[in-house]
């Protein structure tokens, strides 16, 4: 129960669009009424094999189907279970995991930072290329509708180059549908480009025989109707066009693209050195498809089953919990965030682990392959914190490239050290992988990624169990002591962050 002398988190989740006319109160100052002076009491400081020994697999899974009756609650307005912001699945969730910290008494001070974000959805769409039906055909996300929401029709015209200047538009793609492709500068510069030269709509072709599904990203008021398409699809296509010969093409896409109010949730540690934080979040929406048990349930929930039992010990660094919304429409509370921080704000994160899918069913332990060379230093030292750990429990693991697809990227870019693991989502496990973990090769690592049946049976136990006590491990050493690692510098990451990565959030970007 919410104590009368705080400010109820859960009330300010229900009144957000209010929240948007206030500005984000700073962590350092009493953002709900918490006494900066309450002590935590004499508890034993943090010790990592203490805190890993209260984590167990019973309490995950009793979140885990609690937040799967939060996404039920969206079953009327979509039809079933989501936790996708705007939802009100998503509301729940943020209105249960508020509770809980709630619930935790004095030993966090909690706040919420509301931003408006952008949403798209598409609820029917088709694409005919001459007398075919591309099975390969993807509806960029947020992509605008045809217009009227009704089929359109017109002749394909090949853009020159990569379509990333006006000038790779001909005059006669005006009324017609532009066929682009992929390379160099964004989807949504393409789509916007077409868009000013008059095009209908526009196919932005992969290049290579693999499927494409992307982001047009903000949008632009030039966007058209957008689908990828696969290189193989497209091949048969580009060769009638390249010989002069007309192919006339249907497109259709029934789709909105809204701006809406969500928020993140931070919670933060009273105790401990305020001006030195370790940082880890997870986000806190689903995609509109599913549920989201795996992505990201198993990380929120992660999050908040270690911050429950790290009350129960004193830590000498302060400790700050988020909770991200958009995630899955491109990072925007995360990006949101730590673009509104001021500079002496930023430097007081001495680090940023980011959790997202802590329990793929047919799992590898992922470990994001940050090196100080590339990114702000001390992201080296945090990875090898998780190898030591893995090897200490004499566990296989294997390195991902850190390239932008989860909330670990805005702090990448601003300066500040990140890392963190993973279990995949929809890549290929290999036999290698198949002797090093077991599972089934072949197959996806979730084989339910961004789909309905990303339900609470969708975890994996032993995964989640494992990489919750390894979360609670990354807790503890920093809460503990910075002792060893790199002081924070004020820099821009460097090497790969000097230009933009292909993925922002879920999503290829271009």
């Amino acid at each position: 129960m919410v104590g009368p002398s705080r400010l109820s988190l859960i009330a300010t989740i229900a009144a957000v669009s209010a929240q948007l006319q206030r500005p984000l109160v700073s962590p350092s100052e009493d953002v709900l009424g918490t006494d900066r002076s309450a002590q935590t009491g004499n508890k034993p400081l943090i010790d990592t094999e203490l805190l890993q020994a209260h984590i167990s697999v019973e309490s995950l899974f009793e979140r885990a189907e609690a937040l799967y009756g939060h996404a039920k609650s969206s079953e009327e307005q979509f039809g079933h279970p989501t936790r996708v912001i705007g939802s009100e699945g998503h509301r729940r969730t943020l209105e249960y995991i508020a509770s809980e910290i709630d619930g935790l008494g004095e030993y966090y001070k909690s706040w919420t930072q509301p931003f408006p974000a952008v949403m798209g959805q598409v609820f029917q769409y088709r694409l005919v290329l001459g007398q075919s039906v591309p099975e390969s055909a993807t509806p960029m996300s947020l992509t605008p509708p045809t217009a009227g929401k009704e089929p359109v029709y017109g002749d394909l015209v090949l853009v020159n180059n990569q379509g990333c200047d006006a000038s790779d538009y001909p005059e006669d793609v005006s009324d017609k549908i532009a066929f682009i492709e992929r390379g160099t500068c964004a989807f949504g510069t393409k789509s916007e480009l077409a868009g000013k030269a008059g095009a209908i709509a526009a196919v932005i072709f992969n290049s290579n025989a693999g499927g494409l599904s992307g982001t047009l990203g903000a949008p632009s008021p030039d966007h058209i109707a957008t689908f990828g398409l696969s290189g193989k699809d497209a091949e048969p296509v580009i060769e009638k066009l390249k010989a002069g010969n007309a192919v006339d093409s249907i497109v259709f896409i029934d789709s909105v693209v809204d701006t809406i109010n969500t928020t993140n949730l931070i919670a933060q540690t009273v105790g401990g050195d305020q001006e030195n934080c370790v940082m880890l979040g997870a986000h806190s929406d689903s995609v509109g498809e599913g549920p989201g048990i795996n992505d990201d349930g198993s990380g929120s929930l992660t999050l908040l089953e270690v911050a429950t039992h790290l009350t129960k010990f004193s830590v000498n660094n302060c400790v700050r919990f988020a909770w991200w919304a958009g995630e899955e429409e491109g990072l925007l509370g995360s990006d949101y965030y730590v673009a509104t921080l001021p500079e002496d704000e930023n430097k007081k994160i001495r680090l940023f682990m980011d959790y997202d899918m802590m329990g793929s069913p047919n799992f590898a332990y992922q470990i994001y392959n940050a090196t100080n060379a590339v990114n702000p230093t001390g992201s080296e030292q945090l990875r090898d914190i998780y190898v030591d750990w893995y090897q200490s429990k004499g566990l296989n693991y294997t390195f991902i490239p850190f390239d932008g697809r989860s909330d670990y990227d805005g702090f990448i870019r601003n300066g500040i050290p990140g890392g963190g693991i993973a279990t995949g989502a929809e890549g290929i496990k290999t036999r290698e992988e198949q002797l090093m973990f077991g599972g089934k090769a072949g197959d996806w690592y979730d084989p339910c990624y961004h789909q309905l049946c990303d339900d609470v049976a969708n975890v994996n136990a032993t995964a989640w169990l494992i990489n919750t006590q390894l979360v609670a491990h990354s807790v503890a050493i920093f809460a503990a002591s910075f002792e060893g690692f790199p002081g924070r510098e004020i820099t821009k990451a460097a090497g790969v962050y000097e230009q933009d990565t292909l993925y922002h959030g879920r999503y290829l970007v271009r």
